[in-house]
């Protein structure tokens, strides 16, 4: 099956990471954890603990089918790294699919692939996304394209069906009408 790059920073949130990990493990598939260094133990804001098995400059997208984003304070620690913002670019260059829960959709914006899009995150996030030019929406999974975003643990089922079904059947159409519904369903009305 396919292999599937996780990438994880101290402070990730621990259901965010274990939910999807185990779903794509279980489906067959081989879930990746790399980090900025290689074999560094990780710590979650619950307590959870991993080691990743790769650093950033020893993989690269082509070696992937998908990228996994886990949310907690860790995107916001990859953001700050050069290397890990390339890597989220290139999945994205490569029409990969994206999938960022939570937090995550930091690096959307880090990365500089938000624009234009239709995504989902903790509602903290959703300014800073409508300022990199994303259409924000409250919803429990957004699909568009290769991008996939989620809220919040409680909407992990719905993220991680989102994958595995991008993963089988290829990514899902663009959300690309800025007067679609899904697009317009938590911004401001125009101003005349």
């Amino acid at each position: 099956m396919a292999r599937i790059a996780f990438i994880v920073a101290n402070d990730f949130e621990d259901s965010e990471f274990q939910v999807p990990y185990d779903k794509l493990k279980q489906a067959g598939h081989e879930p990746i954890i790399i980090g900025v260094e290689a074999g560094k133990t990780l710590k979650g804001k619950k307590g959870a603990e991993l080691r990743t098995e790769k650093a950033v400059k020893e993989v690269k997208a082509a070696d992937f089918a998908a990228l996994v984003i886990p949310g907690g304070y860790s995107p916001d620690h990859l953001r700050m790294d050069i290397g890990m913002v390339g890597f989220v670019r290139d999945f994205f260059k490569a029409d990969k699919p994206i999938a960022a829960v939570c937090h995550a959709p930091w690096m959307l914006v880090e990365a500089d692939i938000a624009d234009e899009r239709t995504v989902t995150s903790f509602p903290s996030l959703k300014t800073d996304l409508i300022n990199a030019g994303a259409r924000w929406v409250d919803r429990q999974v957004v699909e568009d394209g290769n991008l996939i975003t989620s809220r919040k643990p409680d909407d992990l089922e719905a993220f991680c069906a989102a994958v595995l079904r991008q993963l089988k059947d290829g990514i899902a159409p663009r959300l690309e009408s800025p007067l679609a519904p899904e697009a317009t369903a938590d911004r401001a009305p125009p101003v005349h």
